[in-house]
């Protein structure tokens, strides 16, 4: 039976047991800690302590505006009541319940007790789930509304190629106002699409003093020679030549052809705003244009982007690995308390290089990033930088640490020769370090690689400077490719390291 640091030495309480839980219910853990737990009562205290100062927090941001403490409950009750009363409960039912293991620790052969941790759990995830705002209710509900984004990005692939196209069409003036000679029809071409309006003159849709939208004209729009069955937008041209696809039942306008490419459609004239410079005849143009692929399949913008910031991505992170393996090889030497324990000098200079590389692993790439973007700009030089730097501490580190559990045999065969400090590295402690410091170094040549799709967004190149673009442009078909060759990327390289394992390690 293994048991806990406090069954080991049995600790004689300082206080009697009502003594004990009268201290814990005036300051909750001080009864456990007269009783000689001295642990477990800081840990109550601390429990309880932060279990307070987080709902308080809470409350407060649920009742901001309102003054004085009672106000804020009454207001966050009202708010959230369920999470109100459930922590609230709960804590003053911890607060007894801690005052009642005060009682319990202070009595001979009445140790331990873990249901009290257990409620310490369900406090912390109670207030964990309002904290982060968890709503499964929005995400239920809203789920349809993100289903066509999301399908987008499983399977982005019409953007990533396309054809030539081909535009057809056919137009016809239109005089605002009806104030003129109206223009006639256009004239027809044998073999070209034609497109024929009735009347060839009326007035554009404007708003009332009401801002309510008063119709215009309504034009009969006659087209022939199209493609057929084919769904043909509708645009507009005004009298500035400024084009724009107008609405109708908040719809752009379009019509289907019949087998023949005829089509009939009754279109309102849109609202324009005409400038009060204009003079003379505001003539405008309706058109009707299909847009047809033809001739072979060629890479469009977002896969030939993609590709090339995705090899730029792979090389960031094989130069970041090289140069954190260049740096991080002699670093590791100097961090092995091993190697490094014959002399005041050479412990302290161990102390500090660990420290160092403590310091500098704990901050993230990404914001190593953000100083590097400083430094030098923009781009994957920026993000190399960032990647090197992280490389150095974590790779000294792995390096470091299996240097420490090498067998000290060889060190001492070869030091028993005479052998410097130097050669002993070479001949005893090289030869060991090899599968370890490969193994070590393929595994962060594939963080860094992965690392790099999230630095790019903070301006550090690769490929994560363009997903980030495409995601704020909405644009999730060239993101979904984006993202898409990450995921093929990051499989192969996981492929290829393993077999170089395999084969070196």
């Amino acid at each position: 039976m293994v048991r806990t640091p406090d069954q080991q030495k049995p600790v004689k309480s300082l206080v009697s047991g009502p003594a004990a839980c009268a201290a814990s219910l005036i300051l909750p853990g001080l009864g456990q800690v007269l009783a000689g737990q001295f642990r477990r009562g800081m840990l109550m205290f601390g429990s309880l302590g932060s279990i307070i100062v987080l709902m308080l927090w809470r409350i407060n941001l649920l009742a901001h505006r309102e003054i004085g403490i009672f106000a804020k409950f009454v207001k966050a009750l009202n708010r959230r009541p369920f999470f109100v009363v459930l922590i609230a409960s709960c804590t003053v039912f911890l607060w007894l319940w801690n005052a009642r293991d005060a009682h319990r620790q202070a009595r001979p052969g009445k140790k331990g007790g873990s249901g009290i941790f257990v409620l310490i759990v369900i406090i912390f995830f109670a207030l964990g789930w309002q904290i982060s705002q968890i709503d499964l209710y929005k995400m239920v509900t809203e789920l349809p509304d993100a289903i066509p984004p999301l399908s987008k990005v499983l399977w982005p692939w019409k953007a990533a190629v396309t054809r030539e196209i081909e535009e057809i069409g056919a137009g016809a003036d239109i005089l605002i106002d009806c104030d003129g000679t109206p223009p006639p029809p256009p004239e027809e071409i044998q073999g070209k699409p034609y497109l024929m309006s009735s009347p060839t003159c009326g007035e554009l849709s404007r708003m009332d003093e009401n801002y309510e939208v008063i119709k215009g004209t309504t034009l009969t729009l006659t087209g022939r020679g199209f493609a057929p069955n084919t769904k043909t937008p509708i645009w507009w041209i005004d009298s500035l030549g400024n084009e724009f696809r107008p609405r109708q039942e908040g719809e752009y306008v379009a019509v289907q052809t019949d087998s023949k490419g005829a089509f009939r459609f009754e279109l309102t004239m849109p609202y324009r705003l005409i400038p009060p410079s204009a003079r003379g005849p505001q003539i405008h143009r309706v058109e009707a244009r299909q847009i047809s692929a033809v001739g072979n399949l060629i890479i469009d913008d977002p896969l030939r982007l993609t590709l090339g910031r995705m090899a730029e991505t792979i090389f960031m992170g094989m130069m970041a690995t090289f140069f954190g393996i260049l740096f991080a090889i002699p670093a590791s030497f100097l961090a092995a308390r091993n190697l490094m324990s014959g002399s005041w000098t050479t412990i302290a200079i161990y102390y500090l290089t660990r420290s160092v590389m403590n310091l500098v692993r704990s901050i993230e790439p990404l914001i190593w990033a953000l100083v590097a973007v400083v430094w030098v700009g923009l781009g994957p030089f920026a993000g190399i930088i960032a990647l090197t730097v992280h490389s150095i501490a974590a790779l000294g580190k792995l390096y470091s640490e299996a240097i420490e559990t090498i067998d000290p045999g060889p060190v001492e065969a070869v030091q028993a020769t005479g052998a410097t400090g130097l050669q002993t590295i070479i001949y005893a402690v090289m030869p060991q370090m090899i599968p370890p410091f490969v193994s070590f170094s393929i595994y962060r040549w594939d963080i860094n690689v992965r690392m790099s799709t999230i630095i790019g967004m903070v301006g550090g190149g690769g490929i994560g400077f363009l997903l980030v673009q495409y995601i704020r442009l909405l644009d999730y078909r060239a993101a979904g490719i984006a993202v898409w060759f990450i995921v093929i990327t990051v499989a192969i390289l996981d492929y290829v390291s393993a077999e170089i394992r395999q084969r070196f390690v």
